[in-house]
């Protein structure tokens, strides 16, 4: 919902809030029909990858600015699991404010009985998903090349290392 408000601020002095709801609800039902119509695929090597860090007894954690009901669509999609390629969900809509505010990595410890962030990794496709790391306190922050950003995007907001692929990720923690 911020993003559309940001977007509508750029030729708007001051955004209506009922306008950004209903684009928002607009584009909300427009990638559900998107991820309805679509095939959808896990990134490469993440189900191993997280299979690996599990066998660690390290959580893997899933965070999205998406809605809950878009990610747990995404999730059915690609038949995962709570309990069995991820330990715990969190989602745009289970905290009060979302990226690049830490509410969803926090919510994550509070969940998990984590109590210091330097427990934490964050590893993101965008800037905003590294700046919710530095801002919750993670001790690692990693960018990763198959989202959202490019290689250049994410070394902008100092990640501490970028990764091309998550099997790049187990050397790292």
């Amino acid at each position: 919902m911020q993003a559309i408000k940001d977007i509508i601020a750029l030729e708007v002095a001051e955004p209506d809030d009922a306008n950004a709801n209903k684009i928002y609800n607009l584009f909300v039902d427009e990638l559900a029909t998107a991820y309805d119509s679509f095939e959808l695929k896990p990134q490469p090597a993440a189900e191993e990858t997280f299979q690996l860090l599990r066998d660690r007894n390290i959580l893997v954690v899933l965070n999205t600015g998406y809605n809950e009901k878009t990610a747990v669509g995404i999730l059915e999609k690609l038949r995962w699991e709570t309990g069995q390629q991820i330990d715990g969900l969190i989602t745009a809509s289970d905290v009060q404010n979302n990226r690049p505010n830490p509410d969803m990595i926090l919510l994550s410890m509070q969940k998990f009985g984590i109590e210091n962030a330097n427990d934490v990794v964050k590893v993101g496709d965008s800037i905003i998903d590294i700046e919710e790391g530095k801002n919750a306190g993670c001790s690692i922050t990693i960018g990763i090349t198959t989202g959202a950003h490019t290689y250049q995007q994410l070394a902008s907001a100092n990640p501490n290392k970028i990764i091309n692929n998550l099997s790049e990720l187990l050397p790292l923690i």
